[in-house]
């Protein structure tokens, strides 16, 4: 079946394109008014200017304007007179008279007066200084030149409207050059060399300040990658420390209570068995305590990860701990009876003393004053057994005072092993919240550990 086909229609084989020419003249518009609009639109942020600049710019235009007036001045009513060939000479005046010199005043300050804005408004002062150009009579080209070359390197640099410029550039060079002559030089014969070798110092400068440059930022960027490392391994360090001091007062105090119970279940076993049953029940109490604690530090590790293959874990820990210990809060003033009590079943006498009525206090600052109370009694247990201790708890209207003392006594089993770590611990954790820690001997024997932890800030 044949099939009809539009002769004016565009052709085209299977896999070839097929091209509309009568829609070439709207591209082309179309192309036309995209150029029109992106030379309209700025391509980059505007030029922030400093004080600096602004007077640097004034500067330059004051400098050149004063020059060039009284380059004007001084060629008034000139003639030119140029050896073209032997004996053909070449006579060129330069404008005369008060209004030659009126002429030459004016161009020479319009076009530099036009470069204090060569920074804020480089494409106008382009068009201006190019104009003046123009207008300025062959004979005293140099009236204007210095002043084109400064607003040509202002526009290439300076100019937020990309297009804009790439296209005025060429124009006014191409104007400009063409518009003087080869018998009159702009520069003098003497300064052409200094024209060209001034560039190619700046040039070579500016190529040795960017290598320069390039050394110090891949210096700095090596020397930040540095401190970076260093920073994230003092961050580690200081990590491990924290998770260490937090076991060490979570564990410590348990544990050296339950060797001492241990002890003495061990010693009166034979001739109080009732007792030791006590001693060993304070052992599994001591033992309990510690598993909550620890469990709750765990779980402060382990945030978030309560529900990926953690059943299993808990429920080991149970099993060797007895019934399933729930997770506690952190303790607080409120738990330090029990803390006392413990102390006091290993056969060290506590008193225990709270004055002042006790205020609402942050979370943080009690478990701080208790795990002073828990290092200070652990300490106690260590390093003065047979002493006598003393707990005394200070609620001020401004501050919160915590003071442990004994009466001293000789070493324990487990003195040997301390490291100070205790009381460093506690000094961090009171200096978060600006409190301080007192520790020394007593005049009268013993020892005492004094915090002191102010509310006003809290």
């Amino acid at each position: 079946m044949a099939t009809g086909t539009d002769a004016t229609a565009p052709r085209g084989g299977d896999n070839e394109p097929v091209t509309d020419v009568r829609t070439t003249p709207a591209r082309l518009r179309e192309a036309a008014r995209r150029t029109v609009r992106d030379a309209r639109l700025p391509s980059g942020p505007p030029l922030r200017l400093h004080r600096r600049a602004r007077r640097f710019d004034l500067l330059v235009a004051l400098t050149l304007g004063i020059a060039t007036v009284y380059y004007g001045i001084d060629n008034a009513d000139n003639v030119v007179v140029r050896e073209i060939e032997p004996g053909v000479e070449y006579v060129l005046a330069r404008p005369a008279g008060p209004g030659g010199l009126a002429l030459m005043v004016t161009l020479a300050a319009v076009a530099s007066g036009a470069l204090a804005l060569r920074r804020r408004y480089p494409l106008a002062v382009l068009c201006v200084v190019t104009a003046a150009a123009l207008a300025t009579p062959q004979g005293v080209s140099r009236l204007t030149f210095y002043a084109f070359v400064i607003a040509v390197y202002s526009a290439a640099v300076y100019s937020p409207y990309r297009v804009a410029t790439l296209a005025a550039l060429p124009l006014s060079v191409v104007l400009v050059g063409t518009s003087g002559n080869s018998v009159t030089p702009i520069v003098p014969n003497e300064y052409i060399a200094l024209l060209i070798l001034g560039p190619m110092a700046v040039a070579a400068v500016g190529l040795r300040t960017w290598k320069q440059r390039t050394g110090e930022g891949r210096s700095r960027l090596s020397a930040l990658e540095r401190e970076q490392a260093e920073a994230l391994r003092r961050a580690i360090e200081h990590e491990r420390a924290r998770i260490a001091r937090e076991l060490h007062d979570v564990v410590t105090h348990n544990v050296s209570v339950m060797i001492i119970q241990a002890g003495a279940a061990r010693k009166i076993m034979a001739t109080s068995p009732e007792q030791a049953g006590e001693a060993l029940l304070a052992v599994e109490a001591g033992g309990r305590a510690a598993m909550t604690e620890l469990r709750h530090v765990m779980g402060l590790l382990t945030m978030g990860g309560e529900g990926e293959g953690g059943g299993q874990g808990a429920e080991g820990d149970a099993d060797m701990a007895g019934p399933a210990v729930e997770l506690a809060p952190q303790p607080g003033l409120d738990q330090l009876e029990t803390l006392v009590g413990r102390v006091r079943d290993t056969g060290v006498p506590v008193e225990l003393t709270v004055t002042g009525p006790p205020g609402a206090l942050p979370p943080g600052v009690e478990l701080a004053a208790y795990r002073v109370v828990q290092e200070a009694l652990t300490n106690t247990v260590k390093h003065a057994s047979g002493a006598t201790a003393a707990v005394t708890v200070e609620h001020g209207p401004d501050r919160l005072r915590v003071e442990v003392t004994d009466t001293g006594g000789r070493p324990g089993a487990g003195a040997a092993e301390g490291n100070g770590r205790g009381l460093i611990g506690l000094r961090e954790r009171l200096a978060v919240y600006d409190g301080t820690l007192h520790t020394g001997r007593r005049l009268t024997g013993g020892y005492r550990v004094e915090a002191l932890i102010p509310l006003e800030t809290l």
